[in-house]
């Protein structure tokens, strides 16, 4: 008979589950153990959610539970004061943990600072001391994550990736964004808003900015898609590696000032809000494109001064990623998806109040 918290514990997941599909927990169960009196339609739409949050059912967990404890550790930027984005990652982490710790599964956390290279050198040293069984990383700093990636391999601990990959490194499995793609979509977005003659701003913002690949990644599709599907308008780049109010509105007028054609600015990052502040303030529209579904950045798009926001999912990346780990772990004869793109989303004005992220 189970106990109260191993009923805890199975809920999380059916919760998440109904809430997607917009229908009970006793019908997201029933789905579970292929009952009776489920409409078809429903059916479907219950399991294809199961499918895409690689939801496990509790015949593989008991498996588990008679075997030896296994340990898996996650590396992910810390909450930020600047940006709220790794609230969602953490909210997954903590969402995989609670489903799979009563079945002899401990996640631990780890935590760097996304703005220092020696915050993040410090902390993968601490986790590899603790020799885990597997890990899940979001790498900020492609030669020190790729450094790190290595002395996995040679300890023989399979990691998964989110947020951004690291190709030929010999990852379990990649979930997260396609960064190219999604640079060439907000690319798309603007065509249609924009003159041959009118410039583009792209604006990174980040301390550790040459090491932040998947900042450039992004800003790489976005300038491909002009170079070939449109006229090759004139794209100017702002660099701003002091990540406070002052030094973004420093920067932001300095470009402005020089370029008074500026029509669309792209920040290739969540710290669209810190942009979108400075663009309140201005006398004429400009259009602005940034990343993510957080607080700080709807209220903007709420007031109409962010104009699109491209999100794919965190929250669901950091779930799948621990969950793509238990199933390798506990299942061998089960193989991992070894990419997984998240959808690219497009948010606006119009829609963001129904956006499940």
């Amino acid at each position: 008979m189970k106990s109260s918290k191993e009923k805890e514990h199975q809920l999380s997941g059916i919760k998440e589950i109904a809430r997607r599909a917009n229908v009970s927990i006793g019908t997201v169960d029933r789905v579970i153990h292929d009952r009776a009196g489920i409409a078809p339609k429903t059916k479907e739409k219950v399991l294809k959610i199961i499918q895409e949050l690689n939801y496990q059912p509790n015949i593989h967990a008991r498996r588990l539970a008679l075997a030896k404890q296994i340990r898996i550790a996650t590396l992910i930027p810390a909450k930020s004061n600047e940006t709220s984005f790794w609230e969602g990652p953490l909210k997954g982490l903590e969402m995989a943990a609670a489903e799979i710790s009563h079945y002899g599964v401990q996640v631990e956390q780890f935590f760097y600072d996304q703005d220092s290279i020696d915050s993040f050198l410090q902390q993968s040293r601490l986790l590899l001391k603790t020799k885990p069984d597997g890990i899940l990383l979001a790498p900020s700093f492609i030669e020190e994550s790729v450094g790190f990636a290595q002395k996995c391999r040679k300890m023989n601990i399979p990691y998964v990736l989110i947020d951004s990959d690291l190709p030929g490194e010999g990852s379990l499995a990649y979930i997260g964004p396609n960064l190219n793609a999604s640079g060439n979509l907000a690319a798309h977005l603007v065509s249609y808003l924009i003159d041959e003659n009118d410039r583009i701003l792209i604006v990174n913002i980040s301390k550790e900015l040459d090491d932040q690949h998947h900042l450039l990644k992004k800003e790489e599709g976005f300038r491909n898609y002009f170079r070939t599907h449109r006229w090759d308008n004139q794209i100017v780049k702002i660099n701003i590696n002091k990540t406070d109010p002052k030094s973004i509105e420093k920067g932001l007028a300095a470009m402005l000032k020089q370029h008074d054609n500026i029509k669309v600015i792209f920040v290739t990052n969540s710290r669209v809000s810190n942009v979108a502040a400075f663009v309140e303030k201005l006398d004429r529209k400009i259009i602005l494109v940034g990343y993510d579904f957080l607080n700080e950045n709807i209220e903007y798009i709420n007031k109409g001064v962010i104009d699109f926001l491209i999100c794919q999912k965190p929250l669901e990346q950091a779930y799948k990623g621990v969950m793509a780990l238990y199933q390798h772990l506990t299942l061998a004869s089960s193989p991992v998806e070894k990419v997984s793109f998240m959808p690219i989303d497009i948010i606006t004005r119009e829609n963001y109040r129904f956006y499940n992220y």
